[in-house]
């Protein structure tokens, strides 16, 4: 893949830096060009984020009303499931913060989001070649992210005021009635950012494999992160000894 043969496209090539790419990213081109996206530890810290959140979701149904208090069974019965479920939404709190950290800046917005979001109609119908070039993550994913940052907060902060074990002498009834609200409903609406985000997952062929494998075919990034992929080529990583590149 040459920087020629990159620039050969109809798009207007947007402009590339270092800062479009993570440092972990690299480029290994051999038969096939493959490009690393995630290192084994983030691709950790996203399963446990992943999966606090899951089972968050399933203990907090199984509180939330008496018609799904079978979910229960799943934790051991009620009373290990109150006495989980805070504790599972510390370890997503603390999990998701080092993905915070680590990917924070890549989804500040940028100057072709606007362009993106406004071309959602094609971005449904698969007409990536009416989309501007984007970098790492997208506008839709920019969302999810940042969705999910701010309901994480709204949800660790209301679920503290309710956390009777330890909390119980800070806040009013009235108060705590509030913040059982404000935590039912950031709940529902992070449940419908996460279908989202596991739905985008599986509907864009080829995405799954970066969070299993760590890594993602050169087709899928030109396709897809093309700005990503020219930063990556012009300023990153790149081993041309495809046998010998590793992805975590």
């Amino acid at each position: 893949m040459t920087d020629s043969t990159m620039h050969g496209h109809d798009r207007p090539a947007q402009p590339v830096t270092k800062a479009d790419f993570d440092r972990s990213d690299r480029l290994r081109v051999g038969r096939e060009v493959v490009v690393d996206r995630y290192t084994g530890w983030a691709r950790l810290n996203h399963w446990i984020t992943a999966i606090s959140l899951v089972l968050l979701a399933l203990s907090g149904l199984a509180l939330f009303h008496p018609s799904l208090f079978w979910l229960t069974s799943l934790f051991g019965g009620g009373q290990w499931t109150r006495a989980i479920h805070p504790w599972i939404g510390v370890v997503l709190f603390f999990s998701f913060a080092g993905l915070f950290i680590r990917f924070f800046r890549l989804n500040l917005p940028a100057r072709e989001d606007a362009q993106w979001a406004a071309r959602i109609g094609d971005v449904l119908r698969a007409n990536e070649e009416k989309l501007p070039e984007v970098g790492k993550y997208n506008a839709g994913q920019k969302f999810v992210f940042w969705a999910m940052s701010i309901l994480i907060v709204v949800l660790i902060l209301s679920g503290l005021g309710v956390w009777e074990q330890y909390f119980a002498d800070y806040l009013t009834i009235p108060q705590m009635r509030v913040a059982v609200l404000i935590h039912s409903i950031a709940a529902v609406a992070i449940i419908c950012v996460w279908i989202i985000h596991v739905y985008a997952a599986f509907w864009v062929q080829g995405t799954f494999r970066a969070m299993t494998r760590g890594s993602v075919s050169g087709g899928w990034a030109w396709r897809h992160h093309r700005k990503w992929l020219r930063a990556l080529a012009a300023y990153g990583k790149r081993d041309d000894r495809p046998d010998s590149g590793k992805s975590a």
